[in-house]
Parts: structure tokens; C-alpha cells; sequence
């Protein structure tokens, strides 16, 4: 006779006990000898499952420990400090969240709000970066769209709370608790960071991870604001400023078939520009940016890079009928234009607040299909600090990326 889940036990009638498949009977006249044996079958039954459960919760703790990352992070404590590099852990994303090893991240000039302090939302401890492009290595159990081993990229967009008026009306890039990596939640400074799935980009396999950094950012910024002005194939459109943002800006107004204008200091520019796409260029120091446009029959749309207000006020004049600054340079300065010049040609001012992850992936997808490509200067993620100040100095042609250890 046996218990179940215990081995081949042999008991005497004559001891008290009898076992018949998995009852246990007490058949002796001496009442201590059959609690006795009541109690040590209890006892043994105790012990099995408490085995049982140690043994589970040993299983579920080795394998979660399995799952942690231990990754280096640039991290900022405070307004005015410097970064530090600490070790983090990573652990099992949940619900919606993935687990991404980065590969790639661009360094923005608004990468200083993490630095400086003052944007809203901000608090610190804090991680910036947000034009991260890396692999996902852990999905959490309500992910559906990603799996392990995507390569995806995560810009400005890092998620949205899904209940206030802009989400309910689908606007979610003007979402009032907009998430945005580096700033309100810990960005791509890190060898791994956790991002919601909505807020990932498929990358095409077209494009280097570090080509694809600054398209997550830079580059969503510049396509997403033309496409969605009131442009079309064959019309002005002058890009101010052929910088980090403008370079770009110059690439895709040209492959979305505008007459392309660049609009910089110096002739030494006017051959990069061409190089770019530009049909024509502009000297701002040697002509008048309003009356070399109106030559041309006026702009659709200046989309000023550039965070110079003195140089987008320069240009207002230059809008045909209809026409719009579209500013996307975030400059603090205040803009010095007269209602006067908007009203006779319906001149308007409009700003671009970048796009979500749908859009960057129509970005990243537009690029690889046209060529459109950054121009980068590539850093080791060891280096942050160095890339940071060189890009704040106006050093950098025209993107700083860290790139991490595959």
C-alpha cells in the first residue's frame, strides 16, 4: 500500500494502521498509539508541502533573477550637475512595457533641459536622451505588436495617459501628461531602459542604428511639420537654418518634390545646400531673406530650425498668400513680428511639436526608401560628457550619437 505523492509505505495492522489507496485507517484499541500515528502522517503531509512550495518559489526567484539586466546609466541628480555613471538594474518589463538593450542615442540640444532644469514635469534623478534606437530584449505580458529581438526606436514621444482631450481626440503628440524620455521618464543615456510599446518605432533594416538616433528626433520633427503643412509638390518652401535640424530639413523638403530654398549666414554654405537638394540659396548676411523669397513668388512655408527669433521675424515678409512660419527651432527669445504683416497675404505663425511613434516610423520608412540620412559624429557612450559639450559648443556636423557595445 501506498500514500499519494509519497514512496511505498508499510504499515502493520497490528501498529494501528491500515492504508487503503489514500486512506489512512486507525484500527487500534490504544487511543495515544492512533493519535500518534494521526499526527505524524499530518506532520509528513506538512512537510511535502511546504517542499513543494519552496521548491516553486526557488524556481520563480531563480528565474526572474535570470531576467535582470545589470546595465551602466548617465545619470543626472540635479539642475547645474554633471553626469554619473552608476550601475542599475533592469528587470522583467510588465504590462505594456519593454525591456530595450540600446544601441544608439543621439545627443540633442534638448538633451540641456535634463541638465539645466526648468522643464516642466522634470525630476531627478533623471536620464536623458531621447532618440534612442536599440533592441528589444524582454516584452511584458500585454505587449502584442513587438517581440524579442526587434529592433525599435523611441523619440521625443514616450507615451501618453490615453483620458485627457487631446487623447480622446486622437492627438496623443499633444497629450497633456505627454511622457517624454529624458525628461519626465529616464531616456536612451543607458546601456537598458524600460519604454511603454506604444512609444516604439520599428526601425527598417535599411538604416544603422546610428544613422537612425536623430531621425528620432531631428528628423521626425522636420518631415512630420512639412508633410502636415499646407505645402505641395512644386511650391516655395525655405528651410532657415541648415544645422542639426535643417540639414535634414533641406533632404526631405527636396524628396517630397518642394522648390527647395536654404537659408543660412555665408556663401560657404551655398554648395553644402545644393549638395542637400536646395534649388536655391540664401545668404542672410548679403541679402534680404523677405525679398529673395518674394523674387520667387513668395514661401509656402519657411520652416525655421534655426533658434534664432531675429532671423524667423527676417522672413515673415517673404510669405506669399497663405503662407506660414513653421517654427520648430525651440528658441527662448521672444519672435518680433507686427500683426500688420500677417493680416493682407493671411500670413500665418504656426508651431510642431515633433510626432508620435507611428509617425517617427513614417519617417524611418521614408528615409530608407529616399536616402534621406543624417550626418552624424559618432561617440562611445563612455564619452557622453565630451559629445554633450561638444554639441552645445555648435561643434558638432551635425548630429552627435553615442553608440554602445553590442
Amino acid at each position: 500500500m501506498g500514500i499519494s505523492g509519497f514512496p511505498q509505505a508499510d504499515f502493520n495492522r497490528d501498529a494501528g494502521v491500515v492504508v487503503a489507496g489514500d486512506v489512512v485507517w486507525c484500527t487500534g484499541t490504544d487511543l495515544l498509539q492512533s493519535l500518534f500515528c494521526r499526527l505524524m502522517l499530518s506532520t509528513a503531509f506538512w512537510i511535502y508541502a511546504v517542499a513543494l512550495r519552496c521548491r516553486e518559489g526557488y524556481r520563480v526567484k531563480t528565474e526572474t533573477e535570470a531576467r535582470v539586466r545589470v546595465g551602466t546609466a548617465a545619470v543626472v541628480k540635479a539642475a547645474g550637475a554633471d553626469f554619473a555613471f552608476e550601475k542599475r538594474e533592469f528587470g522583467q518589463p510588465t504590462g505594456r512595457d519593454v525591456l530595450v538593450k540600446v544601441h544608439a542615442c543621439g545627443v540633442c540640444h534638448s538633451d540641456s533641459f535634463a541638465l539645466g532644469g526648468g522643464f516642466p514635469g522634470l525630476t531627478y534623478p533623471v536620464v536623458p536622451g531621447h532618440e534612442v534606437v536599440g533592441v528589444v530584449e524582454e516584452a511584458g505580458a500585454d505587449v502584442h505588436r513587438l517581440k524579442k529581438g526587434d529592433r525599435v526606436g523611441i523619440g521625443w514621444f514616450g507615451g501618453h495617459c490615453g483620458y485627457c482631450p487631446s487623447c480622446r481626440r486622437g492627438d496623443f503628440i499633444t497629450c497633456v501628461r505627454l511622457q517624454v524620455p529624458g525628461i519626465t521618464r529616464d531616456g536612451g543615456y543607458s546601456q537598458y531602459q524600460i519604454f511603454p510599446e506604444n512609444a516604439c518605432a520599428v526601425v527598417p533594416e535599411k538604416l544603422d542604428s546610428a544613422e537612425a538616433a536623430p531621425l528620432m528626433c531631428a528628423g521626425v520633427t522636420t518631415f512630420n511639420a512639412l508633410r502636415n503643412s499646407n505645402a505641395r509638390p512644386g511650391d516655395v518652401v525655405a528651410i532657415l537654418g541648415i544645422g542639426g535640424l535643417g540639414h535634414l530639413g533641406v533632404q526631405f523638403a527636396a524628396k517630397m518634390g518642394f522648390h527647395t530654398v536654404a537659408i543660412a549666414r555665408g556663401e560657404e554654405k551655398a554648395e553644402f545646400a545644393m549638395k542637400l537638394g536646395a534649388v536655391d540659396y540664401i545668404n542672410s548676411q548679403k541679402q534680404d531673406v523677405s525679398d529673395a523669397l518674394n523674387k520667387m513668388g513668395g514661401a509656402k512655408v519657411v520652416l525655421a530650425t534655426a533658434t534664432d527669433s531675429k532671423a524667423m521675424a527676417a522672413a515673415v515678409n517673404g510669405l506669399g498668400v497663405d503662407g506660414t512660419l513653421l517654427v520648430v527651432g525651440a528658441g527662448m527669445e521672444h519672435l518680433d513680428t507686427a500683426p500688420v504683416q500677417l493680416l493682407g497675404q493671411r500670413r500665418n505663425i504656426k508651431g510642431w511639436p515633433s510626432g508620435t511613434a507611428m509617425d517617427s516610423e513614417d519617417c524611418l520608412r521614408f528615409s530608407a526608401l529616399t536616402g534621406v540620412r543624417p550626418m552624424i559624429e559618432r561617440f562611445p557612450f563612455e564619452k557622453a560628457k565630451e559629445a554633450y559639450e561638444h554639441m552645445m559648443r555648435g561643434k558638432a556636423r551635425f548630429r552627435a550619437v553615442l553608440e554602445f557595445a553590442k
